[in-house]
């Protein structure tokens, strides 16, 4: 790869991972607008690493917290509220691990298409203009019960749809279930930690099986630019909800899914 292509696939994996507008959508623009060869497991892992870091330095005090908990809890000194919110994190990664194992083939080989892609960017961004327009609430991550635990961990697993969003349609179900916006937020990031462990696992796997030199320091430069990209868009994220709300996100979904149809169908 050269190093434009390095750029502009790093950003675009650390803004995207974590804004609701869907990585795969706009991943895929990317072989479609320039003549980059697939840049390989390897930089994907790289990438990976890159955005898992991000997340967890962002959120370091909340995941020591709930490792501490969690700890303490399996020696029999009770459960406070961070290991309960790790519970909780682990029971809504659940589903997601369990669809995206039985329906794995069916989703890589037949639903990559730019026609699923666009209408799901319009159908579910929609449905999180609903959302954090009408149902919003004001429970935070810490106030969650075992039934919204489990809607928001099976709406994580319709984030196996091309065009979906995994951070869009987490937040959209945590805003159903009456969180809000922050706390949607918090919690869909938080739920990024392990899905992004497994997924870099399984292409880390792949590797593995389909050994290739590695340029380490592509791999370095790319895992370091996904992660402070992805950083930065954490921090600005949250603020920027606590004034606009996700309505900005929902219309560019709109615009970009009707754009992918007209481009690739018309």
């Amino acid at each position: 790869m050269d190093w434009l292509q390095v750029v502009v696939l790093a950003v675009v994996q650390g803004l995207t991972e974590f804004l609701p507008i869907s990585s795969s959508a706009h991943l895929i623009l990317v072989p479609v607008l320039t003549d980059w060869e697939d840049q390989g497991l390897a930089f994907d892992v790289a990438l990976h690493i890159g955005s898992l870091t991000a997340v967890v330095v962002y959120f370091r005090r909340e995941v020591w917290g709930m490792v501490v908990s969690s700890l303490a809890a399996l020696r029999g000194r009770g459960v406070d509220q961070e290991a309960q919110l790790a519970l909780w994190v682990v029971v809504a990664t659940l589903p997601v691990c369990a669809i995206g194992f039985v329906l794995h083939d069916a989703i890589s080989g037949y639903m990559r298409s730019t026609l699923i892609i666009g209408l799901s960017l319009i159908g579910f961004g929609l449905l999180l203009g609903y959302a954090d327009w009408k149902q919003r609430g004001t429970r935070s991550e810490y106030r969650l019960n075992f039934k919204d635990v489990l809607i928001i961990g099976f709406a994580q697993a319709l984030a196996l749809i091309p065009g979906t969003s995994r951070s869009g349609i987490t937040i959209t179900a945590a805003l159903l279930v009456g969180m809000s916006r922050e706390g949607a937020a918090r919690f869909s990031f938080l739920l990024s930690i392990p899905v992004i462990v497994l997924a870099g696992g399984l292409e880390t796997v792949g590797l593995i099986k389909q050994p290739q030199a590695i340029d380490w320091s592509v791999m370095v430069f790319g895992a370091l630019l996904s992660g402070v990209s992805a950083y930065v868009c954490i921090h600005f994220f949250l603020r920027l909800i606590k004034r606009l709300g996700m309505q900005p996100f929902v219309l560019y979904r709109v615009i970009f899914g009707a754009w992918l149809l007209w481009f690739f169908h018309s």
